[in-house]
């Protein structure tokens, strides 16, 4: 396994540095100058401009600026927003909350999403299968800001079961809920369907169909044999859900004004704070990769026939 674990990083380090310069080329070479589109109309004094763009390495080719950013990367350093804030520091204030947010609507995910899943899979063709691939297929196709305001609207402000806005007093879990639960939707509805689906073509399979013919009893036959030959495909989805969840959510913590990652990004947009956005677009690249690594390596526990050569 050590050796597939070598060649695994050796795979992330092109994929890493192709990322992030596309990332990076995305941001900075965009028509308009950030410089300026601080000031907004105020006119800068004379020769601000020019020594904010030295200090930020704008004048530089892209290449050049690129490789400017790798080397303080590789030093721990995220760079500076325009207004001298390093972006680590905005990280460490809002990855906290991320990560919280995260791990509840993790949680409500596997929890939620495989329960039906397996039930699902067991009971196929009956009411309860229906009603649950109705209600996926509804959460689906729903955009993800709609379900976040009616669920602030329903079970927020008409039933009064979780606050309809984000509030460090309340701290976790009750802020954290109703946010966890929206961000979890459209995952957990793909999760159920792909462990439904996995888990009825595993239960169709030849050595399940022995089992049976040996008079194994049904529990066992779900739980030791089908469940864990279906759970291939469901762990993969699990690893790039866990990937985005850690990433933030933009619309998420927008709606319910939540102060995490997301929103940094979101206001590192809108106010053409080129630096944060690609700070944590780096971070965020590397939580997939090491979310995807970590993936292939559940493969082998799971399924006897997987070998790391």
């Amino acid at each position: 396994m050590g050796r597939y674990v070598v060649h695994r990083l050796v795979q992330i380090i092109p994929v890493f540095f192709g990322t992030t310069f596309i990332i990076y080329a995305a941001v900075f070479a965009l028509r308009g100058d950030p410089i300026r589109a601080l000031f907004g109309p105020r006119a800068p004094a004379p020769g601000v401009i020019s020594e904010l763009r030295e200090r930020y390495n704008l004048d530089d080719p892209l290449l050049i600026q690129y490789g400017k950013y790798i080397g303080n990367l590789l030093q721990g350093d995220l760079g500076t927003n325009f207004r001298g804030r390093p972006v680590l520091d905005i990280v460490s204030g809002a990855y906290p909350v991320t990560v919280k947010l995260a791990v509840t609507a993790f949680a409500i995910e596997v929890v939620l999403g495989l329960a039906a899943g397996v039930l699902c899979g067991v009971r196929g063709g009956s009411y309860l299968d229906s009603l649950v691939l109705v209600c996926t297929s509804l959460i689906i196709s729903v955009p993800v800001f709609i379900v976040a305001y009616a669920a602030q609207l329903m079970l927020g402000a008409e039933l009064g079961l979780f606050p309809i806005s984000f509030s460090t007093r309340d701290g976790w879990p009750r802020s954290y809920l109703l946010p966890a639960l929206v961000l979890a939707s459209l995952s957990l509805a793909t999760l159920a369907r792909l462990t439904r689906t996995s888990l009825l073509e595993t239960l169709r399979a030849d050595f399940i169909r022995t089992a049976v013919a040996k008079g194994v009893p049904r529990h066992q036959i779900v739980t030791r044999h089908a469940l864990r030959n279906s759970l291939l495909p469901v762990v993969t989805l699990l690893g790039v859900d866990l990937g985005g969840l850690m990433g933030g959510a933009v619309v998420t913590e927008g709606v319910f004004n939540v102060p995490g990652i997301g929103r940094a990004v979101y206001l590192g947009i809108i106010n053409h704070e080129g630096t944060v956005v690609v700070g944590i677009s780096t971070l965020f690249v590397l939580v997939f990769l090491f979310a995807n690594l970590f993936v292939d390596l559940l493969y082998g526990l799971l399924d006897p026939r997987v070998r790391f050569d």
